[in-house]
């Protein structure tokens, strides 16, 4: 029987998947272009691509499952996948709220270096971002430690770095097939059958026009670590509420108690 609990999830499901994507540089206009290109000059798209892959692999590695483990009262990962969608819940939040702090701390960090830090920074919050969707996958009993699980993070790490309502839209697609295909095909039927997934080279794209956004400001080194704190806060703010509501909605359709 479907809970009042889960009934409400499923609607804050819905109402995150209909926000329109929160980059800071929205609201700043014309004053932060000049130096959106010299972060662009920082962080080539090509060199991205790079630190990503690097990232999902630290990402992966750093993900450690002894807390969750213990914190959720079970013995292998795999027993949240059907055990409790709140309890699940509270372990993410938790994950949540720590990966926020750090990023904090590290944009403040780095932020005070300006330019030359921002450097440092991207692949520090890359790798930040990766961990704490992989640490939230473990949270709802989902492991990335194959290829498919790995899309799935990239996926997630795609919407939550959308930059329009229809970079977003894209992403939840792309989410929405790996969900229904990654049970039934092997991803060389997917490839084969033409299956909307997300690449590195798309995502890395995608990402350093919403860093290059978010991070305009930071290049000013006077302002640049407040800048940096503010901006990490709440990149990793986004990436936490994506991982959430992806891995609420891939629990509840795994447990037949998705309401369309």
């Amino acid at each position: 029987m479907m809970e009042e609990y889960e009934k409400n999830q499923i609607h804050a499901i819905g109402e995150w998947k209909n926000r329109e994507p929160s980059v800071v540089s929205q609201k700043m206009g014309a004053m932060a272009a000049p130096l959106g290109w010299i972060v662009q000059r920082v962080i080539p798209e090509v060199a991205m691509r790079g630190v990503l892959n690097g990232a999902n692999s630290a990402g992966e590695f750093l993900a450690d499952e002894g807390d969750i483990i213990r914190d959720g009262g079970i013995r292998d990962i795999e027993e949240l996948r059907h055990k409790d969608l709140q309890l699940s819940d509270k372990l993410a939040d938790s994950v949540h709220n720590w990966a926020i702090a750090a990023a904090v701390a590290e944009g403040a960090a780095t932020g005070a270096g300006g330019v030359l830090g921002i450097g440092v920074d991207i692949p520090a919050i890359l790798t930040l971002s990766l961990r704490t969707i992989h640490k939230i996958g473990l949270c709802y009993g989902y492991k990335a430690n194959n290829k498919s699980e790995r899309d799935f993070v990239l996926g997630v790490l795609s919407a939550a770095g959308s930059n329009s309502m229809k970079e977003k839209t894209e992403a939840l697609l792309a989410l929405r097939v790996e969900q229904n295909m990654i049970r039934k095909y092997t991803w060389k039927a997917l490839a084969e059958k033409g299956a909307v997934v997300m690449t590195v080279k798309q995502v890395c794209k995608q990402l350093g026009i919403n860093l290059t956004k978010r991070k305009a400001m930071q290049a000013i080194p006077a302002i640049g670590g407040g800048i940096g704190a503010a901006v990490n806060g709440e990149f990793m703010r986004d990436i936490g509420y994506a991982a959430r509501r992806s891995y609420q909605e891939r629990w509840l359709r795994d447990n037949d108690k998705w309401i369309e």
